[in-house]
């Protein structure tokens, strides 16, 4: 899509319930849509969302091995509620592998900026994009907000995915999280606070999946 295409379609979308933007996403994606998950907080809410439109949707997570225990528990929960067709994505090393040669996940420092990357490099970027490769998706529905990380003030409900060749797609861009417990509580749906991604070490920066030097990094 051109960049007049995209605020076309941002501009049309913003008044549009999230489900109306996943039923705009898949009409367009010709059979080739995916959505992605990691198990965070809130998550429950597109995978219910994309599951009432398209029930076999593939869903791309990277279990990179580093998940707590709740995570997992929450993972399998989900899955038998809603059915999710799960497309399971492991990094070529196990987390004991890692943590014996390269020391594990590395403290949220500014001088361990580059081990972070490091690590979510191996242990997230690589086998995602193996998941991209293979389910090779012409739209990509992510739980993208824009309360969650000041990088993604500049995003909006669709975008231009240059990492991967796909369209992002964010429904809930726009959502609160008083929205997303609502829908939970509507719903019946669970949901996981004990989560942790060690990609990114706090929750005010970016793992690589959604940042231009996650491509790069993948490449090399």
């Amino acid at each position: 899509m051109t960049t007049e295409e995209l605020n076309l379609a941002n501009s049309e979308l913003r008044v549009m319930s999230p489900l109306e933007v996943i039923r705009w996403a898949i009409a367009r994606a010709n059979g080739r849509a995916i959505v992605s998950t990691n198990y965070r907080p809130y998550e429950a809410v597109l995978l219910h969302l994309v599951t009432q439109v398209q029930p076999d949707i593939p869903v791309l997570w990277v279990d990179h091995g580093y998940n707590r225990p709740a995570t997992y528990r929450h993972a399998e929960q989900l899955k038998k509620q809603l059915k999710l067709n799960i497309h399971a994505y492991l990094p070529r090393l196990t987390a004991a592998h890692y943590d014996a040669v390269f020391g594990g996940m590395p403290e949220p420092t500014p001088e361990n900026e580059e081990r972070i990357k490091a690590f979510s490099t191996a242990m997230k970027l690589e086998p995602f994009q193996r998941g991209m490769q293979e389910l090779a998706p012409t739209v990509w529905l992510t739980a993208l907000r824009k309360v969650q990380n000041p990088n993604r003030s500049g995003l909006d409900i669709v975008s231009e995915d240059k990492n991967f060749n796909s369209l992002k797609v964010s429904p809930l861009f726009y959502w609160s999280d008083a929205d997303m417990e609502n829908y939970l509580q509507q719903h019946n749906l669970p949901n996981e606070w004990d989560y942790f991604d060690p990609a990114k070490a706090d929750d005010k920066r970016e793992c690589g999946l959604h940042a231009t030097w996650g491509g790069q990094a993948v490449k090399k």
